[in-house]
C-alpha cells in the first residue's frame, strides 16, 4: 500500500546533562470523521461515527533507544536499540512523558486515545475507503510481526510495510497502551477523539495493536481492544506517542 504523502515532524532532542541528541519522527495525522469499531466481539461494538481533530502520531512506537535516552534505563527483556521498548506498564509510560516534556520542553507529548490510535491505523482520513483488516493491509504477513513470523521475539521497528500514513508497526510487534480508561463496550463513548477517562480513574487501561506474541490474527485487527491492569508490566508491551 503507497503512503500518502503526510507532514512529518522532526523533533530533535538534546539530554539536558550530556548533550547527546536523539532525532524524533513524527506523523501529522489530518483530522476527519470515521466509523470506529467492529462487528466481530461485543466489546468493539457498536460502529459509531467519530471525529477527531488534527494531532500527531510516533512514526515507530517507541524505542529501546529513545526510552533509554530518555529515562537512563531500558527495562525490555528483548535487549535492542531500534526494538520498541517493552516491560512498560501504563504508569511507566506516563512517567516515560512527564519526563520527556520536564526536560525537553513541554511540547505536549501524551499518549495517543483510543479513537486517535484507531484512526491512524486505519489510515486516517483519507484512508477509510480501504477498510484494511489491519494497519496498512488485508495481508498479516505485510505489516505485522505476529507468533508465525516473530521467531518469539520483538523486531526492530519499521521492518514491515507502513500504514497509508506511513505510520509503522500499528498491527502486531508490541501492543500499545492509551490513555483510556477500559469500558467494555462503545455505549456512551465520547465522539470528539478524546481519550474516554473516569472519574474517578477506572481500575484497567485499554491497550491496541497485537503483538509478537499473538497467534490468533484477529488480535492484530485495527478494531481489536484489549485491556490490563495500569500497573501490569510484560514483553508483549509497549507505547507510541502523540503530540498535538
Amino acid at each position: 500500500m503507497p503512503s500518502i504523502q503526510t507532514p512529518t515532524k522532526t523533533i530533535r532532542l538534546q539530554h539536558p546533562k550530556n548533550k547527546s541528541t536523539f532525532e524524533l519522527e513524527m506523523i501529522q495525522v489530518e483530522g476527519g470523521t470515521f466509523q470506529m469499531g467492529g462487528e466481530k466481539y461485543d466489546d468493539e461494538k457498536p460502529i459509531h461515527g467519530v471525529t477527531v481533530p488534527t494531532f500527531h502520531i510516533g512514526k515507530y512506537p517507541v524505542t529501546q533507544a529513545l526510552y533509554e535516552f530518555v529515562m537512563g534505563e531500558n527495562p525490555s527483556h528483548f535487549e535492542g536499540a531500534e526494538r520498541p521498548v517493552e516491560r512498560v506498564s501504563w504508569h511507566d509510560a506516563k512517567k516515560f512523558i512527564e519526563r520527556l516534556n520536564q526536560d525537553y520542553g513541554n511540547l505536549g507529548f501524551r499518549l495517543l486515545s483510543e479513537a486517535e490510535w484507531e484512526y491512524a491505523a486505519r489510515g486516517g482520513k483519507e484512508g477509510q475507503e480501504d477498510k484494511f483488516e489491519y494497519a496498512g493491509s488485508d495481508n498479516i504477513e505485510e505489516v505485522a510481526w505476529w507468533d508465525e513470523n516473530s521467531h518469539e521475539e520483538t523486531k526492530p521497528v519499521g521492518w514491515k510495510e507502513p500504514n497509508q500514513l506511513g505510520i509503522y508497526d500499528m498491527s502486531g510487534n508490541v501492543w500499545e497502551w492509551c490513555e483510556d480508561d477500559w469500558h467494555s463496550n462503545y455505549e456512551d463513548a465520547p465522539k470528539d477523539g478524546s481519550a474516554w477517562i473516569d472519574e474517578p480513574r477506572a481500575s484497567r487501561r485499554v491497550r491496541r495493536g497485537g503483538s509478537w506474541y499473538n497467534y490468533f490474527t484477529d488480535f492484530c485487527r485495527v478494531a481489536n481492544r484489549d485491556v490490563n491492569d495500569p500497573d501490569y508490566e510484560y514483553f508483549i508491551l509497549g507505547f507510541r506517542l502523540g503530540l498535538p
